[in-house]
């Protein structure tokens, strides 16, 4: 999660995901920021540049988990507190959000019933009435 996306932002994001692969892309898919497309010029003239909705870039799919993390952040303080949140609630995550088409609607109350109970256990925080 970057706090700016400008170009000097790109150009940082290149240049580490150059050193991480080691090797010269012959293509790079990024979502419509116009700073990746500048950045992408400077450091990488010849590769190409695709920028659509629907080649699996994870950042511009809007219901990706990437994503759902992202809206989640919306309100919190600063990143390092949303990550932080986060990281913790994505473990207990599954065992709270059954999958509601897998299981009949007595059963998905009575699980969710027991996670909540569990969750409080746990927690020791006292039922909301």
């Amino acid at each position: 999660m970057q706090s700016r996306r400008s170009t000097q932002a790109a150009n940082r994001f290149f240049r580490k995901l150059l050193k991480v692969l080691q090797y010269i892309p012959r293509v790079i898919v990024t979502d419509k920021l116009k700073s990746y497309a500048a950045a992408k010029r400077d450091i990488l003239p010849g590769v190409e540049h695709r920028q659509s909705r629907y080649l699996n870039n994870r950042a511009e799919v809007s219901h990706q988990p990437t994503r759902r993390r992202e809206r989640q952040m919306q309100r919190f303080k600063s990143a390092r507190h949303a990550q932080r949140f986060l990281s913790t609630h994505s473990r207990i995550h599954n065992h709270i959000q059954l999958r509601r088409h897998h299981v009949t609607a007595t059963e998905y109350r009575a699980a969710r019933d027991a996670a909540f109970r569990t969750w409080r256990d746990v927690t020791g925080v006292a039922r909301a009435v």
